[in-house]
């Protein structure tokens, strides 16, 4: 079983990985609903929840049915990310993740996310700080280093858990590659099969069907998989990848139908969530993942992406159900 802290998360977790405008709570509970062993909130600035800004104090929101749920924060300086800590165990999640490896400018530029691996001592400050001054489980995600010259995953890995971190996700790649090219698993292996290591260690990274993440488990050992990319607009690759681990099978792909339900449910609860501007808006990241592979579908996602009225998306969603249906 793995387990972080007292949270059993099973014997192989499959897991939401954290995305800015994406892992929002109407999405979340779709990816819970199709069995997301473990979910993040959007990464959220340590700033922010210490000037209660209400765009960072927002994404502290749950329920209690997208339990087991972690909130991350991302920051460079040390007081500030304790601080942070602090404000978000009052929501009272499962677990307390830190983000060091978002590779964005605004983030990594700064110093924070994946900005830390190019000063190993300020983000073992910073772990060192948040693990006293709170009673929650941490965990960390980053990445292999900050480029190809710095792959210090190893000893990173090392250090944060005899800090006290109690489980690490680790992005194959380096902040310099962003997210191009393959991901690289051999050093995520590498710190997995270290003997020292004996926290979960996750795998991040290129995770895009079932047969890749039965892959990756079987060749690096590692103790569960985040997916990131690949869940968006597509929250039953959770149902699919677990059936494929537990049975060897494949699920047949959604229905048309099922996916303009799932659609149509994630857009109503977005409106409801964010308002009607918003909520639209931000739909649109899901769309392309809704309807992958439809032929001859570019006028309709051209409409999806460019109106505004919530009322004719629903519309548009009518009219793929019942052509391609």
């Amino acid at each position: 079983m793995v387990k972080i802290g007292t949270l059993n998360l099973g014997e192989f977790p499959v897991i939401l990985a954290p995305m800015e405008d994406i892992t929002d709570p109407p999405f979340r509970r779709l990816c819970k609903r199709m069995g997301a062993d473990l979910m993040f909130t959007e990464f959220i600035s340590s700033d922010g929840l210490i000037r209660d800004a209400i765009k960072s104090t927002r994404k502290l929101d749950f329920i209690e049915s997208e339990r087991p749920l972690g909130i991350q924060i991302f920051g460079s300086e040390v007081d500030a990310m304790r601080e942070a800590a602090l404000v978000a165990e009052k929501a009272n999640p499962d677990l307390i993740d830190l983000n060091f490896g978002c590779p964005v400018r605004k983030v990594a530029g700064k110093g924070g996310g994946a900005g830390l691996l190019k000063d190993i001592p300020r983000m073992t400050a910073i772990t060192e700080a948040v693990v006293k001054s709170t009673h929650l489980p941490v965990t960390v995600k980053t990445r292999l280093g900050w480029d190809d010259s710095s792959k210090d995953i190893v000893e990173i890995a090392e250090r944060l858990q005899d800090i006290g971190i109690q489980a690490i996700t680790i992005h194959g790649r380096t902040r310099a590659q962003m997210y191009k090219g393959e991901a690289d698993w051999t050093l995520i292996g590498e710190v997995k099969n270290n003997p020292r290591m004996h926290i979960p260690v996750i795998g991040n990274g290129d995770i895009d069907s079932p047969q890749k993440a039965l892959e990756q488990k079987n060749r690096y050992g590692v103790d569960g998989i985040m997916i990131g990319r690949a869940v968006v607009g597509n929250p039953t690759i959770f149902r699919s990848v677990k059936h494929f681990l537990q049975t060897g099978e494949l699920l047949p792909e959604s229905s048309i139908s099922e996916r303009v339900a799932f659609c149509r449910e994630h857009l109503t609860s977005s409106i409801e969530w964010k308002g009607a501007h918003a909520g639209v808006v931000e739909m649109r990241k899901h769309y392309a993942g809704y309807f992958k592979g439809i032929k001859d579908f570019k006028p309709y996602r051209m409409k999806l992406l460019t109106t505004l009225d919530y009322n004719e998306i629903f519309e548009i969603l009518n009219t793929i159900k019942s052509i391609y249906q």
